[in-house]
């Protein structure tokens, strides 16, 4: 039925119910080095390994989208219909830029963000948790159950219907890219967005305070108000540049977790943080 509302044929149809299948688990594995990045490798597996028929090509399609991923998991199904309309076109077409396909998901995955968590977070899940809350406060076994069931009638549909709408826009969006030869200008363009989303979560998502007060005849000198008056976020940003330093030179990401934690426990015990 889905498959013929969005007009698929039976080969594309099945693939996407895959698809949507596992959208639902985009948020299952949730790791502090790329967040939701192993459930979205899990999504578009099925995907890789229908389009291409090397090994070398499907490891290339594992580690695209083994990347840093964070979105709301019940709108994020949009992104990984759009993908896989990208990854089809990439397979067909030899000279498609396959970094467009990660430049294009990075840089949605925050305005998706903010849409499923105003709707879906602070709206509709308040909303119903009220509603069993009610019940649940006096013992009532249809608390929770309530809450289930009002909170899924709204997102288990876009849960299952938002990828095919992706892939169905992205397939469009392809075909007239490619007419048009706007390519290669919406890569770079997705690419900014990326990079402007991915230092967003640095500044707000990365905290490195000094907590160190420089006293001299009787005045305080606060150190973290100083830096912030010439450079705002600016240990933020140093403490993630070194961090990609280091990861480059092949750290392992729990050795890197590891040696931050011991810092900030010397750093904190000694009063510079």
């Amino acid at each position: 039925m889905i498959r013929e509302k969005f007009g698929l044929n039976e080969e594309d149809g099945k693939l996407m119910a895959k698809v949507a299948r596992r959208s639902h688990q985009i948020n299952a594995v949730y790791t502090w080095e790329k967040f939701q990045a192993m459930g979205y490798l899990w999504t578009m597996i099925p995907v890789i390994n229908k389009m291409y028929d090397t090994e070398e090509e499907r490891i290339a399609g594992y580690k695209r989208h083994y990347e840093l991923f964070n979105t709301n998991p019940v709108v994020g199904g949009f992104i990984t219909g759009l993908n896989t309309a990208m990854e089809m076109q990439a397979a067909k077409d030899k000279e498609f830029d396959k970094a467009s396909i990660a430049a294009v998901r990075t840089s949605l995955m925050g305005p998706f963000a903010g849409i499923g968590d105003s709707i879906f977070q602070s709206t509709w899940r308040v909303i119903t948790m009220g509603i069993g809350l009610s019940l649940a406060k006096d013992g009532d076994i249809l608390g929770p159950i309530v809450f289930l069931v009002l909170f899924n009638l709204l997102a288990e549909p876009c849960r299952i219907l938002l990828p095919y709408v992706g892939f169905k826009m992205g397939s469009k969006f392809m075909l007239q890219a490619e007419e048009s030869g706007i390519m290669s200008f919406i890569t770079k363009a997705a690419s900014i967005v990326g990079l402007m989303t991915v230092g967003a979560m640095t500044a707000t998502m990365v905290s490195v305070q000094i907590g160190y007060v420089f006293t001299m005849n009787g005045s305080e000198l606060k150190i973290q108000e100083m830096i912030d008056t010439i450079f705002p976020c600016l240990l933020p940003l140093l403490l993630t540049l070194a961090c990609f330093k280091l990861l480059n030179k092949n750290i392992k990401p729990t050795t890197l977790i590891a040696i931050i934690m011991v810092l900030g426990i010397v750093g904190k015990y000694i009063g510079i943080f």
